[in-house]
């Protein structure tokens, strides 16, 4: 089992930055295939970077803002939001799963273990 809290949501304005945390227990995170989603409201839970090992795949609408990172000594995933737009509001999603394949990362039925969900609120 591997239980992960998502944290550092919140409001910000366009343009203004926030970085999200993903804390890992249970199992070490550099043991799968770690995930962030977003899911807005009335729409579907959307990819958005996953990291595994050295590999990291990021979402063409985030990509050049959003940085995805793990700290293996804190079992941690970040997500360093910046340049952050009104259509990036969602909640944020933490994600782990045995991924094979760094195509099927996007995929969010091939993750097994879900956070609770961080809201990011960005204000135009």
């Amino acid at each position: 089992q591997v239980q992960l809290v998502e944290s550092g949501g919140g409001l910000v304005q366009a343009g203004g930055s926030l970085r999200l945390s993903c804390a890992a227990s249970g199992r070490t995170c550099s043991s799968f295939v770690m995930g962030w989603f977003r899911q807005a409201p009335g729409k579907e839970r959307e990819f958005v970077a996953a990291i595994s090992g050295g590999t990291t795949v990021t979402a063409n609408s985030v990509k050049g803002r959003f940085t995805i990172s793990r700290d293996t000594a804190k079992n941690t995933v970040y997500l360093q939001m910046n340049s952050l737009k009104p259509e990036d509001t969602a909640v944020y999603y933490c994600a782990a799963g045995s991924v094979i394949g760094a195509t099927n990362y996007v995929n969010r039925f091939l993750y097994d273990y879900w956070g609770q969900g961080t809201q990011v609120t960005v204000s135009s």
